[in-house]
């Protein structure tokens, strides 16, 4: 069984990545995506959104560390993959699944769902480029505005040469909304030999394996949930108790150290507003303390306002 961390734009960037990797057995976390648009992007590019390449593609705890692209152009993908390899991901993930207006505006992410040939073409452009012994993979969302291509699309990726599928269980359409349709995920891993990830409406043990047993899958990806309940991950691999609110508190300040020691110390009011907002769906205390701290954009008053409920609290 594994247990892998999701891509989610704009949420879990390298110090979240860091912070969730150290309280749970993650097998894997895969990175916000690369925009790849028509040329081999720098390194620097790269290690500002994966800094862990300079960790030999690990997190500080020693959890394998995955670069994902996001483009509609096989040539491009298949050179900016080597790259990724060659500076020391783990691997390399092709995203079809971002649901984005923007990104899906300018044929990347979810709308090529609608065309498994692209995909073919590109995750075929990238297996053949990559050395055979790293993994190629991809994560796909069941179709765009239906999910009549889902079978279509997976295969699309299988036949290119992918080592393995993540599937998100829902349309572009569907968005986040439940439910998950964890069935056609069903009918995929009945389909193809390749290992399948299901993704999608897991918040907590029993959804996890609730999936596993509609799926087959004995691998599941887990994105908002693991915002939401901190150490879900480690609740699903080794049966460990829920984090309690004094446990969570006691995260978010040290998130707090580190985004403030870090590059998007700028940032912080609007992502721990962000983190918040995933919260409030285990814990009740997180939404009373987002009601108070809510009111302030300054870094300083939010700071106090954490500073002055996990004294309390303890």
């Amino acid at each position: 069984m594994r247990v892998i961390l999701a891509p989610m734009e704009g949420v879990v960037d390298d110090h979240m990545r860091d912070i969730l990797s150290a309280i749970n057995p993650f097998d894997l976390v895969v990175t916000e995506f690369v925009r790849v648009v028509n040329q081999l992007l720098p390194e620097k590019v790269f290690y500002k959104l994966c800094p862990e390449l300079l960790n030999n593609g690990q997190t500080p705890t020693g959890t394998p560390v995955r670069v994902q692209l996001l483009g509609q152009e096989p040539e491009w993908m298949a050179q900016n993959a080597i790259r990724a390899i060659e500076l020391g991901s783990n691997g390399v993930d092709a995203n079809f699944g971002c649901p984005a207006k923007t990104v899906n505006k300018s044929k990347g992410g979810a709308v090529l769902l609608q065309y498994p040939d692209n995909i073919y073409n590109i995750v075929k452009a990238m297996r053949d480029a990559v050395p055979n012994e790293q993994p190629v993979t991809a994560k796909i969302r069941l179709g765009y505005e239906d999910k009549s291509l889902f079978m279509e699309n997976a295969l699309a990726v299988y036949e290119a040469g992918a080592t393995e599928l993540a599937i998100h269980a829902r349309s572009k359409t569907d968005g986040y909304k439940p439910p998950a349709y964890w069935e056609y995920i069903t009918e995929v891993r009945k389909r193809l030999p390749i290992p399948v990830i299901a993704n999608g409406e897991i918040w907590n043990t029993a959804d996890a394996q609730r999936c596993m047993d509609v799926t087959g899958c004995d691998s599941v990806m887990i994105g908002r949930g693991a915002i939401s309940l901190p150490n879900l991950g480690d609740t699903i691999k080794t049966g460990a108790a829920p984090y309690t609110w004094l446990e969570t508190l006691t995260l978010l300040m040290n998130y707090t150290e580190k985004e403030l020691n870090g590059r998007k110390s700028d940032y912080y009011p609007s992502r721990i507003k962000q983190w918040f907002s995933y919260l409030n769906r285990q814990y009740p205390e997180a939404d009373a303390l987002f009601r108070e701290l809510r009111v302030f954009k300054t870094t300083e008053d939010i700071v106090k306002v954490l500073l002055h409920a996990h004294k309390n609290i303890r």
